[in-house]
Formats: structure tokens, sequence, C-alpha cells
């Protein structure tokens, strides 16, 4: 019989907004983590197979002296990371929202539950960003800090990148997989004589698939870690017996050792062999014909859409977009949809991606507006300055940025990590045809927004100095998108908070008690084109003034784009 081609690789989702980027807390230490299973064993069916969050909330707040607000996060972070059919995730939101008290919320939060096992792997990757002193003093650094990789254009880069750096997620399950294995061993299993005798279960096994998923038919579909050690011609690799039902310890890790790689649906591999998307960009179709050609660089579009399983995009569909610089990109389509977005390094540009999407990475960008269609799971902020996001979704967070702008719809606390600086919080207040039909797509509703809540992550946050502020109404406009997609949505989601909205009506007024002024000043025809005149030359004079100018001028989009 032929044996299958096997390729193993480390997901990308429990690394990319599972680990947080953010040194974990003190009392979340490797030690720590290893005594939660057999402590949530001895709670009966509260503890294992699956943990319930009354029992989670004990061994945190009583036990790690971890806030009960921090509890909840990892607890949710969790809940974010597993694929939740969007029926679900709507009907959550909705008893949530309907809760009046903490008292009813907490009541809601106690009749979940998490696979024991796998929330147990995601407490323990946290460890991914945490500082090391050893490591900085070897390489005599002025400062700790992580371990440095190359980043999407393959220059050396801090690791406060690693969430999109695929090599230090192989990296960290391969140097402590034997860790990472022990979490999951059966008490009983100490017992063996010898180490080489330890084993694993089935469920073990089935557990360390929320980190590793595999192929045995060179990756046209996509099978749990358990699946593929249980092939027939795999198995003795992966130390399986039939006459006990488990895995040898010491062959499965081996096995795993000499055959985890670069995922083939991974940021290296879409760079190496994604194709690349073409998507008009508005500034140059803008152009007249015979105008001089600028020298503006061509951003970096590409995806994997083409050679991922159409049954397993969730997680596995990348677009990737690089070094956008000076252009607007408006887009809507079949590729865009549900794929894991990663903005890099764009800069003085305007991106409209108005389609429902898995997740968002935005990194080191500047001075850009990013405006998204609802987000499944996280968009995440790293080492940006002068960015406005415009966005619903189900979290976000931000690290390592300064002076950015978010106008968020989200029913979870903004997540704000460490090295910021100057983050402005703001309601969503746009709206597009299609926003009520994306939303429901990604399990995500109004009936709730926390974006006036922001939970504040690490140990360089001080409560008498936030690095963040919400939004003065005297500085809140809403914002229209100016292009046309069929839909039934007619505005936002969501009504504004009352200031606001205050905001925008005196403004209303203040507006239509200028056109009243001057439709009763008794202009004559002449003088009104004058006035006229002097009107729209201050306009422009503001345009330029204000560097709207070329936003606007590349919001000429041509009449027909073809869709990619």
């Amino acid at each position: 019989m032929t044996s299958p081609s096997v390729t193993l690789w480390v997901r990308a989702e429990p690394f990319t907004y599972g680990a947080l980027q953010v040194a974990p807390h003190p009392r979340m230490s490797v030690h720590n983590v290893k005594k939660i299973v057999p402590y949530a064993r001895t709670k009966g069916k509260q503890g294992f197979p699956r943990l319930s969050y009354s029992v989670w909330k004990h061994i945190a707040c009583n036990k790690l002296q971890l806030s009960e607000d921090l509890a909840w996060m990892y607890f949710e972070t969790f809940q974010l990371v597993l694929s939740h059919h969007p029926e679900e995730s709507l009907q959550w939101d909705k008893k949530l929202a309907e809760c009046s008290t903490q008292q009813e919320r907490d009541q809601l939060k106690s009749q979940l539950s998490v696979d024991t096992l796998k929330f147990v792997l995601l407490l323990y990757i946290q460890q991914l960003h945490k500082i090391s002193l050893r490591t900085s003093l070897v390489y005599t650094e002025e400062w700790p800090s992580r371990t440095r990789s190359p980043d999407l254009e393959g220059r050396t880069t801090p690791a406060s990148s690693k969430a999109l750096d695929e090599h230090s997620h192989i990296t960290f399950v391969l140097n402590h997989l034997n860790e990472i294995m022990e979490l999951l061993i059966e008490p009983d299993a100490y017992g063996a004589s010898s180490r080489s005798d330890l084993t694993l279960t089935v469920e073990s096994v089935e557990a360390l698939g929320f980190l590793i998923a595999g192929s045995v038919d060179r990756n046209r579909s996509i099978k749990q870690l358990l699946e593929v050690a249980l092939v027939q011609q795999v198995q003795p690799k992966s130390g399986y017996s039939k006459i006990t039902g488990m895995f040898s310890f010491r062959m499965f890790q081996s096995w795993l050792r000499s055959g985890i790689g670069n995922s083939p649906f991974g940021i290296s591999s879409c760079i190496a062999t994604g194709r690349r998307l073409s998507w008009p960009m508005a500034a140059e179709e803008a152009r007249p014909e015979g105008a001089a050609v600028t020298t503006t660089k061509r951003g970096k579009i590409a995806t994997n859409a083409h050679c991922v399983p159409k049954d397993q995009l969730r997680g596995n569909k990348i677009i990737i977009m690089s070094q956008v610089c000076k252009q607007t990109i408006a887009r809507t389509s079949g590729t865009l949809e549900l794929s894991s977005v990663k903005i890099h390094r764009c800069h003085y540009s305007y991106l409209y991606l108005l389609s429902p999407l898995r997740s968002v990475s935005i990194e080191k960008c500047r001075h850009s507006t990013i405006i998204l269609g609802p987000v499944e799971t996280v968009v995440h902020l790293n080492s940006c300055e002068h960015v406005t996001v415009i966005g619903v979704c189900r979290r976000i967070s931000i690290s390592n940025s300064t002076l950015c702008t978010l106008h968020l719809l989200t029913p979870t606390r903004p997540l704000i990590l460490g090295g910021n600086d100057s983050i402005t919080l703001a309601p969503y207040h746009t709206h597009y045809s299609k926003l009520q039909e994306h939303m429901h797509q990604t399990g995500l509703t109004n009936a709730g927004n926390l974006w006036d809540q922001p939970f504040s992550v690490g140990p360089d946050h001080h409560e008498d100095h936030p690095v963040w502020e919400l939004m003065p109404p005297k500085e809140f406009y809403t914002f229209n998108i100016p292009f046309e997609i069929q839909g039934e949505t007619k505005s936002a989601p969501c009504e504004l908070p009352t200031k606001y909205k205050k905001a925008v009506t005196l403004r209303e007024k203040q507006i239509d008690s200028w056109q009243k002024m001057v439709k009763e000043a008794g202009l004559s025809k002449d003088e009104r084109k004058q006035f006229q005149a002097l009107v729209e030359t201050r306009f422009q004079d503001w345009l330029a003034d204000s560097g709207h100018k070329r936003e606007v001028d590349a919001l000429v989009l041509p009449q027909e784009t073809k869709k990619k």
C-alpha cells in the first residue's frame, strides 16, 4: 500500500490572536499552568473533560490571584479561537445584552464550559510573548526583548510582530513540545516504570490538534491531528497501539518533531506561491487618458484563496496587503470574504474592505484610514501610528501603537495591550448597504457595544495615566462610505450615544442655519455666482491644507472594475 504524503504544521489562529501580544501575568507561569488539569479533575464534571467558567474563575481568582476581568478575558479568548456557527454567537450576544445586572451576567457566564485540555494549551502558549532576560544577556542587548525574527519582507524586526511570524510559532512549539505534551498526560501515566513507557490518550492527541493540523493528500484537504495520527500507514510512526488504544509518548513526540514544517496555508507560503491580486487602485484608475504616469509605487497584494480547501476557508484563506502607499483601495468580493487579512506597512492610504472577514492584522502602518466589513474574530493593530480603524468586530486589540483612533461596534471590551500612547476610542459611525447581511454572516449584532469600556492588559498600565481616551464629542463626525453596493442597510446599525448624537445634531443645525442665511441674503444672480466661486475656492484651499484633496480625488473610481 502506498504511504500517504503526510504534512504537519502549527495552526496560525491560536497564536495569531489566542496568544496575546503582551507578557503574561507573572502568576500565569508554566509551573502554575501545569497544576490546572490535576485540580480540574478533582472538581468532577464541572472541571473535566470540560472546564466550567465557574471552576475556572475560582482557579484564576483564588489560586492564581488574577482579576475576574482577566479570567473572563482568557475564557473569552478561547471561545474566539474556536469556530462557532454564527447563529450561536448571535444568540449569546443577545442573551448577554438582555442581562440588566452583573449578577445576571455572572449567572449566564456560569453556564459556559470549554474543553479543559485545549484551554490549558491556550494558557500555556501565552508564554510566546514572555520577555527573556537570559536571551538578552546572551546577545548583550541593552534592554530585555524577545527573539528577533524575519518579517514579511525578510527584514529583522522585534518579536512584537510574532503574531505574523509562523517561524516563531513553529520554533516555540518545537522548543516546548515536551512540556506541552506533558500537560496532556493522564495522572496515572506517571506511574510508568520508565519515561519511555509514558502514553498519551486519544483525547490528549485530539486536544493537541488545537495547535497542530495536518494533511495526508498533498494538502488537498486539512485533517485534524488525531485523524492523521490514526491513518493505518502512519500508526507505526505515530506510536499508536491498537491493543491499548493509546500513543507512545516518546514515539509520538519524535513523529511530530520530524514532521512539523511551514504551513501550506501560512504567510510565508502565500508570499512564495500565492496569487497576485491586481485590485484597482482608485488614484491610478482615475488618471485621465494621456496624463503623466505618477511614480507612486504600487502595493503588493496576494492571496492563497485558490489553493485552500473550500470547506476549510476559515482561518486558512489569507490575503496580504503590503506597502500600499498613497493609494485608495475599495473592495468587496468573494476572494475577500471570510479571509484573514494581513495589512502590512501601508502608508498614507485609504482601504475600504467591505466584505465579511475572518480576522484582520494591521502591522506597521502609518497615516492611513482602514474601513472594515464585519470581522468574525479579532482586529489587531501593532506598531501603528496615526491610523484610523472603522469597523464592527468580535474583538479589537492594540499594541505598540500611538495616535490611533478606533471607531467601534464590538460586543467585547477593546484590549489595550503594552507599548501604546494616545489611543482614541469612539463609537461606530457609518454603514454600507450590505452591512447588516455581513454582520449576520459573521455572528455579530448590535445588541451591545462595549467600545467605551477598554480593558488594559499588561504591566505598563497606570490607572492615573491611561494611554487611551474617549473621543470628545466636539471632534466627532459621522463617516460616509462613498460607494454604492446593492443591499438593504440604510443607516448605522447602532444608535449613537446621546452626547455624540447631540454634537451631530448641533452641527446639522448650524449647516441649516447657514443655508437659510444665504437664501435670505437676497443676492443677485451674479452675486450668487461670485459667492459660490468664493466658497468653492475656500473649500479647495481647505482640502489642500488639510490633506484631504488626495483622498477626494482618489474616490473617482472607474465605472467597471474587474473582480478577482
